[in-house]
């Protein structure tokens, strides 16, 4: 009976030898591969057990969270969802995060290790990890402006603080609602169905990812250029400038919409916005100068982030004679985000500084408490000071006396660039409006607001689709939403 009972023992020894070297093998051997498998739902339950943190504009969420007492408890909801999509993003149980719902997760999900000081006490005691919120530097009435003006466009408004860098608009139209994308159930599906299969691409955010070429607008960089190399030294004094004026190297003529470009002075020609006399100086001031000037600017810039990734403003580095010219005029291969243009006005309002641009002003904890501030970033010098000088004086021009004059505010001082952009083969497609721009209030110390504005699919006549008249009121409407506010 007593060798029975030795071999019992024995076998149940090593059945619990067993047992412990396979919970071994299962949480530390095969531990990641089970994490990895999609029928372990055990994180996402985690992830989805308490509210997200919100993201705020003007003081105010416009996020939040809806108790639907499932396994995935909390979902997100959106207030004004079409307003704010360029710029929250969604945050789905299905399809994960874009933009700042991404480029913030751990914040707003709660697994920023900054948000828990003491984890393996957390994990002790089970506490839920909440959400900090994120705090953006949305100007809530230049936004709503910038989604009026582009009511029924496709198009887009990117508005920048030019001391600081901070953004102060981001819109994209034709936009969406995130908050049908929440969830896991099948009105998510069909969402996610329906908005992918529209052409108008309504989730394509056009103010970061979207570039386009960028036409006259570009010509403020040119300008920047010629005068910085001292291709151009006197503001009115004649450029020598044919019309038309043949490429070099081609027999191609490139003319003009206005009269009165031959001979140009850079005065008249950048308010009447001679292709001739800006390309002719694109071609003085040679390829090294020219990408220079461009990339002091921000184009060719592969790692912006604001902070979600921005799509890269392309100026040409090898380019012969004839391509640069047409480059120097916005053509060719030149392309730019919104945001980039309203960087290069922001840079002429700014004494030639370009601040790199942000959008979360900080980032709090549960209770309220900071968790990081952001502040302006580095400056860099995209001109000599002189040279934003003079091109502020060329740009108020614009809006007193030439094709900006709709963007003309009472009581503001206003500069601006207009710009119509031809694309498509053989120049096939409806040519893009664009309208950069800076205005400073007549209290103000400094400007408060630069703007881009691009408008795709104008409803003028081709011969009539202007940045003046389709890009400029938008614009307008912007700053005059900034310079009405309290600082």
């Amino acid at each position: 009976m007593t060798r029975h009972i030795r071999h019992a023992r024995l076998f149940c020894a090593l059945l619990l030898a067993a047992l412990l070297l396979n919970a071994a093998r299962v949480q530390l051997v095969r531990a990641p591969e089970y994490d990895r498998s999609p029928a372990n739902r055990r994180p996402d339950i985690a992830r989805y057990e308490q509210p997200r943190g919100d993201i705020l504009v003007g003081g105010r969420p416009v996020t939040g969270s809806r108790d639907t007492r499932e396994h995935l408890r909390f979902e997100r909801t959106y207030t004004e969802g079409a307003l704010y999509a360029p710029v929250t993003g969604f945050a789905s149980q299905l399809y994960g995060t874009t933009l700042l719902e991404d480029a913030q997760d751990g914040v707003l999900s709660g697994s920023d290790p900054m948000l828990t000081p003491f984890p393996l006490w957390d994990e002790f005691t089970r506490a839920r990890r909440t959400g900090g919120d994120v705090v953006t530097t949305l100007h809530p009435g230049a936004q709503r402006a910038a989604f009026k003006g582009l009511t029924g466009l496709k198009g887009a408004v990117a508005a920048v603080e030019p001391t600081t860098g901070r953004i102060l608009a981001l819109v994209s139209t034709p936009s969406y609602d995130p908050q049908p994308l929440s969830g896991n159930g099948a009105e998510a599906t069909r969402a996610w169905k329906r908005l992918n299969a529209d052409e108008d691409r309504p989730m394509l955010n056009r103010a970061v990812r979207q570039t386009y070429p960028p036409g006259s607008t570009f010509k403020v960089v040119t300008a920047a250029a010629a005068l910085d190399a001292g291709v151009v030294t006197d503001l009115d004094a004649p450029t020598g400038s044919p019309d038309p004026y043949t490429l070099p190297g081609t027999r191609t003529r490139l003319t003009n919409a206005a009269e009165g470009c031959r001979d140009a002075s850079l005065r008249k020609a950048f308010t009447l916005s001679c292709n001739t006399v800006f390309a002719k100086l694109g071609v003085e001031v040679g390829v090294a100068d020219m990408t220079a000037t461009a990339h002091d600017f921000g184009f060719n810039d592969p790692d912006l982030r604001v902070p979600f990734t921005v799509a890269r403003s392309t100026f040409d580095t090898a380019l012969d004679r004839a391509q640069l010219g047409l480059s120097s005029i916005g053509q060719y291969n030149t392309r730019a985000t919104p945001l980039q243009m309203a960087m290069v006005a922001a840079a002429v309002a700014n004494g030639g500084q370009v601040r790199e641009p942000y959008l979360v002003e900080r980032t709090t904890r549960p209770g309220g408490g900071t968790l990081a501030t952001a502040g302006p970033r580095a400056a860099r010098q995209a001109m000599y000071p002189s040279t934003a000088v003079r091109l502020r004086a060329l740009m108020r021009e614009v809006v007193e006396k030439g094709t900006g004059h709709r963007a003309a505010i009472r009581g503001a001082e206003v500069g601006g660039k207009t710009g119509t952009a031809q694309h498509g083969r053989r120049n096939s497609g409806t040519p893009y409006a664009w309208f950069i721009s800076w205005a400073q209030g007549d209290r103000d110390l400094e400007p408060r607001v630069a703007v881009a504005v691009v408008v795709e699919d104008a409803e003028a006549e081709r011969r009539e689709i202007s940045g003046g008249g389709d890009a400029a009121p938008i614009a307008r409407a912007v700053m005059e939403a900034v310079l009405t506010s309290p600082r």
